[in-house]
C-alpha cells in the first residue's frame, strides 16, 4: 500500500461540507465516488479537517492509500477527469511516508474570510463573500482582532454543538485589512474550535460597524460565554487557504 497526499481546492456552494453524509452531496463524498470509478475499490479519503456547508477550500489537504502503483500524476489526472462536472479540483498529488496523516499530521491551518463592503449588492462575488452595505472601519476591527491573538480560551466563539474537548485554543495570526471594497480577515492557528472563525468575523463587524469599541473584545473574550459575542458570519465568505506540514 502506497499512502498520497492529495491537495484540493472546491466551491463549497453546492455541497452539505466536506464530511461524507447519506443523502447529502459532500466533498468527501464526491471525492470517494470519483476514487471508487478510478480504482475499482471503496478507498477513504481522510481530510485535514471538516469544513461546513458553503465554505470553500483552497488548499484542503486529504490522504488516500492505494494498492495499485499509479504515479501521483496519473492519479491526478484520473480523478480531475471524473470530478469535470463539480466544482472540485485535485491541485497537486504527492506520495508521502506511511506514517502521514492529513489531519494529525498537520502544525497549522490557515483561513481568510472575506466581506464585500459595498451598497452595491455582489454579482460575480455571489455565494463567496458575505455582503454588508453599510461602511465599516477596518482599522477598529484590525484593533480588536489584535487582542484575540494568542491562546486563550475561546468560549465565546465557539459553537453550541463543538465537539472539541477543550476551548482553549493558541491564535497564531490575526488580521483585518481593506483592500478596496473588499476586507480580509485571515487567521492562523494549530487547530481552530466549530464555528471560531466566522463567530469572531460577526463579533468584529458590530466593531467596524461602531456598535461595540475595540476593547469590548476583550471583554467578550473573558466572559467566555457565546450569548455576549456577535452573529455567526455566514459560510459563503469563508475560505481553507492552506493547512501546514512538518518538512
Amino acid at each position: 500500500m502506497k499512502r498520497f497526499k492529495l491537495t484540493l481546492a472546491y466551491d463549497g456552494t453546492p455541497f452539505y461540507g466536506w464530511q461524507r453524509q447519506d443523502g447529502f452531496a459532500t466533498v468527501q463524498g464526491v471525492l470517494e465516488e470519483a476514487l471508487y470509478d478510478f480504482l475499482g475499490v471503496l478507498t477513504p479519503a481522510l481530510g485535514s479537517g471538516r469544513t461546513d456547508a458553503g465554505v470553500h477550500a483552497e488548499g484542503q489537504v486529504a490522504h488516500v492509500e492505494l494498492a495499485q502503483d499509479y504515479p501521483p500524476s496519473a492519479i491526478q489526472g484520473a480523478l480531475n477527469q471524473r470530478l469535470r462536472e463539480v466544482p472540485i479540483t485535485i491541485l497537486r498529488v504527492e506520495e508521502v511516508e506511511p506514517s502521514f496523516h492529513a489531519r494529525f499530521s498537520a502544525t497549522a491551518r490557515s483561513y481568510r474570510y472575506q466581506i464585500l463592503n459595498r451598497r452595491a449588492r455582489p454579482a460575480l462575488e455571489k455565494n463567496r463573500v458575505w455582503w454588508v452595505a453599510p461602511t465599516l472601519c477596518e482599522e477598529k476591527m484590525a484593533m480588536a482582532a489584535a487582542f484575540l491573538v494568542g491562546h486563550h480560551d475561546f468560549s465565546s466563539f465557539r459553537a453550541a454543538h463543538c465537539q472539541a474537548a477543550s476551548p482553549l485554543k493558541t491564535l497564531d495570526v490575526l488580521t483585518v485589512e481593506r483592500e478596496g471594497d473588499f476586507i480580509f480577515v485571515k487567521a492562523k492557528a494549530r487547530s481552530f474550535l466549530h464555528h471560531q472563525v466566522r463567530n469572531i468575523v460577526g463579533t468584529l463587524k458590530k466593531v467596524g460597524q461602531g456598535v461595540w469599541s475595540p476593547e469590548k473584545i476583550k471583554e467578550i473574550l473573558e466572559a467566555r460565554d457565546r450569548r455576549q459575542a456577535g452573529p455567526t458570519a455566514p459560510a459563503e465568505g469563508l475560505y481553507l487557504t492552506a493547512v501546514d506540514y512538518m518538512a
